[in-house]
């Protein structure tokens, strides 16, 4: 399973953080009366009504991998890299937004600072889209001597992203 959160307004009143971002507020336990410091109500409304916007995100935006092709030519290791020419790195890019979905194959803690920037943006940035999956390749090369070297180089190309 994974982490499970909820957010309370100042009046004690719990809201999941999944469904605050759709709108949907869900009441619960009354843990206390008295207001927490720095979170008005009216706040958990605004960044509810933000999350909202922010669930709408196409979600071909959101971070997933990406193609490329590195070509040694292009990098002008020719002269040194006998085998291969080239190869699919891929790369990771896209947004980690509230809520975090699981295609995202966010870490824990992506989603506990998720939740913190969602409450106070300054505090802390959203996550960033990397790679949560690298495997190798093998490299014909020739040394500074001049001998022919095969050597597998691991967490060449990314297999799959996440939110971190």
């Amino acid at each position: 399973m994974g982490l499970q959160f909820s957010l309370e307004t100042a009046h004690g009143e719990r809201i999941n953080p999944r469904k605050a971002a759709s709108g949907n507020k869900q009441r619960g336990h009354h843990r206390s009366k008295n207001p927490k410091p720095g979170v008005a109500a009216s706040q958990v409304a605004l960044r509810t009504a933000e999350a909202a916007e922010g669930a709408s995100v196409d979600p071909k935006q959101g971070c997933k991998k990406h193609e490329l092709y590195v070509s040694f030519r292009d990098l002008g290791w020719q002269d040194w890299i006998i085998a291969p020419e080239g190869y699919a790195a891929y790369y990771c890019e896209g947004e980690c937004v509230f809520p975090l979905n699981s295609y995202m194959n966010a870490t824990n803690h992506a989603i506990v600072q998720t939740l913190v920037h969602f409450i106070n943006p300054e505090t802390v940035p959203k996550p960033c889209c990397a790679p949560t999956q690298l495997h190798g390749i093998s490299v014909l090369y020739f040394d500074d001597s001049s001998n022919v070297i095969l050597k597998k180089y691991r967490n060449m190309v990314v297999r799959a992203c996440g939110c971190h």
